[in-house]
């Protein structure tokens, strides 16, 4: 029996098992520990992009690019920015009413969280890899919203080839041609024609 249990330890301890904890009572330590891991984890797929939705987070709809997303009573609205992330556009913000704010630049990617008081809400605003989630929150909501967007905006993938086509202007260009399955454009004289005699 012993040496079961000690060979269940080394194998454990051999795997290379790591838990990183998150404390996610700091905006800050959510942002920057989560943003910075390469994730390449997807579970939602739209025109053109990918992403992966957290535990507890639910998709409810799409509208052409923006998705609309459900968790704890929070309705997240995600948008996708396809034009921007094909011209390569930077978004920026400022820290004007902002309740909190913080400019990102983690692995290559920009973007920024705003987060502004509304009377008794707060706007959050999560830009980053050319996607951006909006949630309306109370106070006591706001790092578990965080923690959330954190997740789904550092594993929006893009597929190059798919946002090409969109954006291409030929491709949806329609050339439409009006077509009667019953009348003949031409008359043919080849046909036998017959009367009847009376």
């Amino acid at each position: 029996m012993r040496k079961k249990a000690l060979l269940l330890i080394l194998l454990f301890m051999m795997t290379g098992c790591s838990v990183v904890r998150i404390n996610t009572k700091s905006i800050d330590n959510i942002t920057d520990v989560i943003l910075s891991k390469d994730n390449t984890l997807y579970n939602q797929v739209g025109k053109g992009y990918k992403y992966y939705l957290p535990k507890g987070v639910s998709y409810i709809d799409s509208v052409g690019l923006n998705d609309r997303l459900y968790s704890n009573g929070t309705y997240y609205y995600l948008y996708m920015d396809v034009v921007g992330f094909y011209y390569t556009t930077n978004h920026t913000s400022t820290k004007e009413n902002a309740y909190y704010f913080k400019e990102l630049d983690i692995n290559n990617k920009k973007g920024y969280l705003k987060i502004t008081q509304q009377e008794k809400k707060y706007y959050i605003e999560f830009f980053y890899n050319y996607a951006k989630i909006e949630a309306l929150v109370t106070k006591n909501q706001i790092n578990d919203v965080v923690l959330n967007a954190s997740y789904i905006l550092s594993t929006v993938k893009f597929n190059n080839n798919v946002i090409k086509l969109m954006l291409d202007d030929d491709f949806l260009i329609n050339k439409e041609e009006k077509y009667d399955l019953f009348e003949s454009k031409q008359e043919n004289n080849n046909f036998l024609k017959y009367e009847i005699e009376e």
